[in-house]
């Protein structure tokens, strides 16, 4: 997968693997990875679909209806690039915190719900529930933060509620900070979700 990779100043810290939102790139998320944990390490992806040439994690049939095969498929995919990846940079498999937005945020949030310790630990910005009906694993005390808005069009709050509630009972920590926004990414959400990283991860 297409990626960039930046060694961070402190080995300790979680590895931040940022995923981009529909018609992104793996530059897209850097920004947010240097204002939420600025000494951590970082692992930015490229989704390997084009819908319309924009880079996406997996297809989907319509606006908010995914590929479910497609969604188990690229999230293999995805699992399996981290398995490489911390071989080839010699970092902790163990040890990584996804950082997505709006279809990366899925990717990570499909990562939760398919992979044990896949995910040390998740910053989900404007996420669905990726798949129904499936047994989650044992996330306890796995840390997720939810960014949302109260008046998203794509992701509404009854979905970002359900999702915590999802993840709350395979028992993950989820907290979740509202926006009185949409689906964009807000300054103050970004800030929100470095102070919960503060809490949690410094």
């Amino acid at each position: 997968m297409k990626h960039i990779y930046q060694q961070g100043t402190d080995a300790a810290a979680p590895v931040l693997v940022l995923f981009h939102g529909t018609g992104g790139t793996e530059r897209d998320l850097l920004p947010l990875a240097q204002a939420i944990a600025p000494t951590s390490s970082v692992l930015s992806v490229r989704g390997n679909v084009l819908e319309n040439g924009m880079p996406r994690f997996f297809r989907r049939l319509a606006e908010g209806i995914f590929d479910e095969e497609d969604l188990i498929f690229r999230t293999k995919e995805v699992n399996d690039f981290l398995d490489e990846a911390a071989v080839e940079y010699g970092f902790d498999r163990r040890n990584l915190l996804a950082i997505g937005y709006s279809n990366g945020a899925n990717i990570a949030g499909s990562l939760l719900f398919h992979y044990p310790d896949a995910l040390r630990g998740a910053i989900l910005h404007h996420p669905m529930v990726p798949r129904r009906g499936v047994h989650l694993p044992d996330l306890t005390g796995t840390p997720i933060f939810i960014g949302a808005g109260k008046n998203d069009p794509i992701c509404s709050p009854q979905e970002t509620e359900e999702l915590s509630q999802l993840l709350s009972a395979a028992g993950a920590a989820v907290e979740i900070h509202w926006e009185q926004a949409g689906h964009q990414l807000t300054r103050s959400e970004v800030d929100a979700a470095a102070v919960w990283y503060q809490s949690h991860f410094a």
